[in-house]
């Protein structure tokens, strides 16, 4: 896998990113799988709705204090008009490259027909994507659009659509390999992710199911795809990037992390996280984090009731480094570091 990649003005490190997840990929999270070896990282959706950007949700989500070029934002809406308000919204709070979401299944979203249900709309998808690039454009602002397969099994459109993107400004394609109607179920087909990087010349980024560095590079083999985008296998294993990478560029595989370095990782990100969310929502929101970081580790489903009940940071993180500091006692790598569906086999 060649290194780097351009978007826009912007030269990214490398060819592995993480993938915008509702309620992960805050700053902490971003900053720590980049830490970790991902060359890009996109925000969390910022909704295109003017009256909750002052929201308490909408504020975090548009804070980048600290946050490694180049901020990447992404942007959720269904009308033309407030989603090119919406990115020049972030891009005066610090985003550097703006990202269309075509591809949240999730209901709320869908209901509302934004995220993957605009795949649905193909003028009002494109209508989207043209009056964001207009209002990008001028400030260098590259304009990237995540999207699924299509929007059930018989309405695959993502090759028309990705091709109305392009010409009309887009600089990077991400398809999620999955229609809206699979969700997260099922498995990711990269037909139509190689179908689309057939079909237009900038960038495209395969998305979906990509869980190890054998899964990586069979994906890149199957689709030619520019680069990968990795969401629910980093959750807990934000070293899955450096393992991809070192798997990428040697053909063997990295060893699995020591336990105290893992310990630190973790210990650290908790502090960046009750950084920005404060200790009453800070304790309660990094229980999820803890939770897969700790699950397929021995004692770590036991552990993992217990540390909900605390309510104290000093108290959370002190239990944190106390099972990691016993852990490693008895595994000074971690354990199970490397236990996942291995799949290398690709389904149509």
């Amino acid at each position: 896998m060649q290194t780097g990649l351009q978007i826009g003005k912007f030269q990214l490190p490398n060819r592995l990113f993480v993938a915008p997840m509702a309620g992960v990929t805050d700053r902490p999270f971003r900053q720590l799988c980049r830490q970790l070896g991902a060359g890009h990282a996109v925000s969390e959706m910022v909704t295109s709705r003017r009256d909750l950007w002052a929201s308490l949700k909408t504020s975090r989500r548009a804070d980048h204090a600290g946050e490694p070029g180049p901020i990447a934002v992404q942007i959720a809406g269904t009308d033309a008009t407030m989603m090119a308000e919406a990115a020049v919204y972030n891009i005066d709070r610090g985003a550097q490259i703006i990202d269309i979401n075509m591809g949240c299944p999730a209901k709320k979203v869908c209901n509302k027909w934004a995220g993957s249900a605009l795949m649905r709309d193909e003028p009002l998808a494109l209508a989207i994507v043209e009056a964001v690039v207009a209002v990008a454009a001028p400030r260098g602002v590259p304009v990237t659009l995540k999207m699924r397969t299509g929007w059930c099994a018989a309405e695959r459109n993502a090759v028309a659509l990705a091709r109305a993107a392009a010409d009309a400004g887009v600089a990077m394609l991400t398809v999620h390999g999955r229609t809206r109607e699979q969700g997260y179920s099922g498995s990711a087909e990269y037909d139509t992710v190689a179908a689309v990087k057939a079909a237009v010349r900038v960038p495209v980024v395969a998305n979906g199911d990509i869980d190890s560095p054998t899964k990586a590079l069979a994906v890149l083999r199957h689709t030619g795809a520019d680069a990968l985008m990795i969401g629910r296998a980093a959750m807990g294993r934000p070293w899955i990037f450096r393992e991809i990478a070192h798997f990428l560029a040697t053909g063997r595989t990295l060893p699995p992390p020591a336990t105290q370095d893992v310990r630190r990782w973790l210990v650290d990100h908790l502090r960046s996280h009750y950084a920005l969310y404060g200790e009453h929502s800070g304790v309660r929101s990094a229980r999820k984090h803890i939770g897969w970081a700790v699950r397929l580790l021995p004692g770590g489903e036991d552990f993992r009731r217990a540390m909900n009940a605390i309510d104290e940071v000093d108290r959370q993180v002190a239990a944190v480094a106390d099972y990691f500091d016993a852990l490693g006692r008895q595994h000074p790598l971690l354990p199970l570091a490397a236990a996942n569906d291995d799949r290398v086999a690709i389904r149509a």
